[in-house]
């Protein structure tokens, strides 16, 4: 089979950006049938990629680009971790594109937000398969580029203000990542991520690592919201079109920042027991701040947001335990959040489109107009908590009893109260929202158009039979993603065995 394919990844969504760029304001619709077209592609290579990897040995291959070799050629490196990620943004990305076709109509210019969306799609694929730091950061850049444009998108002053908030921390987190890369090239004459790990693994690390990881750390930590860079966050996702917001919290914060931080420590750097601590120590800040946060909060997609950082928590403390089955936890939460927040936020945004607010206090009644809306929501936010038998449920399980695995008795007992409270704000959520009788002020209620409400329903139903995921039958996807960041500093020898073969 030839491997030629894999450029789609890159190639697809940047040349069909430019088309929407072109055209779009004189073809109606095209920016929508371009970016779905971009999405179905996409996920048929994603699943490609997944195959080829079961061929090859050590489920790992690289394609080098013009046909140099690395250290000095780009090379795109495709091993279980990427193929996890590709096949979740890209399959994300497809059904908010559809969910954009009726939702978008709000808004002028449409042709301007698909042009962005796949911009932002290219640089997070880009992202996923660059084989060298500096590659890795230049379509870090492209995606939040598009990202700060899109949390503009509304141009509402207080759009506007938080994309310049947005901005200027998103700056502030390249910069970090930017000089740690300088550093570590200075330390090791080598980008290509393998390289330096093979440099590393052989030179004594020092202060000079030391203070790269901490760069490293404070940038990834910023891309993924994580406490305490998280300010940024609450404020984007009540600027951004609801499809925004769910691309942010379902896939953009764990591509710049959750896998990228995973990548960069376990197969570059390699964790010290000191980094993991580190980690496990902020995710458990986070997901206990980000809960707190969230209680109080009226408007929906602001609180959406704080139980985002939140379950980033999860993941970076399931992480910073660095066992098999911390990892397997983490991964495994991921996609279930992916998974459920994609939908919690599209929801939001159909609730918007139906009664004209996000004001939980102004709502209440809308499971008798907005049925599909109401029951996806609760599934949703059960999911996010915690309850069995909810693809939430086995993450959260997995990583608790990592925990206890791992003696962290006390921050597994945090975990689980912050499940519990957890359940609390999506129970108030749902309460004040779907149940009661209907706000005197919602008489004239909009219906969800049919693409609106297809991608939620395939969430829900994912949601609820993703711990399938687990079973034998499931095959690779998560063993070898988990396999991945397992093997540690071991990714150079897999990697320079790919390029023999």
């Amino acid at each position: 089979m030839r491997q030629d394919f894999v450029l789609l990844f890159i190639i697809a969504p940047l040349f069909l950006a430019v088309g929407t760029a072109l055209l779009g304001r004189t073809v109606k619709q095209l920016g929508f049938m371009l970016s779905c077209a971009c999405g179905l592609i996409l996920c048929f290579c994603s699943f490609m990629v997944f195959g080829l990897l079961q061929k090859t040995p050590a489920h790992i291959f690289i394609y080098k680009v013009g046909g140099h070799l690395p250290p000095f050629g780009i090379a795109l490196v495709f091993d279980g971790l990427s193929s996890f990620m590709l096949i979740l943004v890209n399959f994300i990305s497809l059904l908010v594109a559809l969910y954009s076709f009726r939702y978008m109509d709000r808004y002028t210019d449409k042709w301007k937000f698909y042009c962005l969306f796949m911009f932002m799609l290219a640089g997070m694929n880009g992202l996923i398969i660059s084989g060298d730091l500096f590659t890795l950061y230049v379509f870090l850049e492209v995606a939040s580029v598009a990202g700060y444009a899109l949390v503009a998108f509304g141009t509402e002053a207080e759009d506007l203000e938080a994309a310049f908030k947005y901005a200027v921390m998103g700056v502030v987190a390249s910069i970090f990542i930017l000089l740690g890369i300088a550093l570590l090239y200075s330390y090791t004459s080598t980008l290509n991520m393998a390289d330096m790990a093979f440099v590393l693994a052989t030179k004594p690390q020092g202060a000079l690592v030391a203070f790269v990881s901490v760069l490293f750390l404070a940038g990834f930590g910023l891309k993924s919201a994580m406490v305490p860079f998280h300010a940024w966050l609450p404020d984007a996702h009540p600027s951004a079109p609801a499809p925004i917001s769910a691309l942010l919290s379902g896939v953009f914060i764990k591509t710049l920042g959750v896998y990228a931080l995973a990548r960069v420590f376990f197969n570059v750097l390699g964790v010290s027991q000191k980094a993991l601590f580190i980690m496990m120590f902020l995710g458990t800040v986070s997901m206990v701040v980000g809960a707190v946060l969230a209680i109080s909060q009226r408007d929906i997609k602001r609180m959406l947001a704080y139980s985002s950082i939140s379950q980033v928590g999860y993941i970076i403390f399931a992480l910073g335990l660095g066992t098999p089955l911390g990892i397997l936890g983490a991964l495994f939460h991921l996609f279930n959040h992916a998974i459920s927040k994609t939908m919690l936020f599209l929801n939001s945004g159909a609730i918007e489109y139906s009664t004209d607010t996000r004001n939980m206090e102004k709502l209440g009644g809308l499971n008798s107009r907005l049925p599909v809306t109401g029951s996806t929501s609760f599934i949703g936010g059960l999911s996010i908590s915690g309850v069995p038998p909810l693809g939430g449920f086995w993450s959260k399980l997995i990583i608790i009893l990592a925990a206890v695995q791992a003696g962290h008795f006390i921050f597994a007992l945090i975990a689980v109260l912050v499940s519990i409270v957890t359940l609390g704000y999506y129970l108030k959520f749902q309460r004040f929202v779907f149940l009661g009788k209907l706000n005197l002020g919602l008489s004239k209620i909009r219906g969800i158009p049919l693409s609106m409400t297809i991608p939620v329903v395939i969430l829900a139903a994912i949601s609820i039979v993703s711990v399938l995921l687990l079973m034998p039958f499931a095959g690779h996807f998560l063993d070898s993603a988990c396999n991945a960041l397992i093997a540690g500093n071991l990714y150079k020898d897999s990697f320079w065995s790919a390029i023999i073969w």
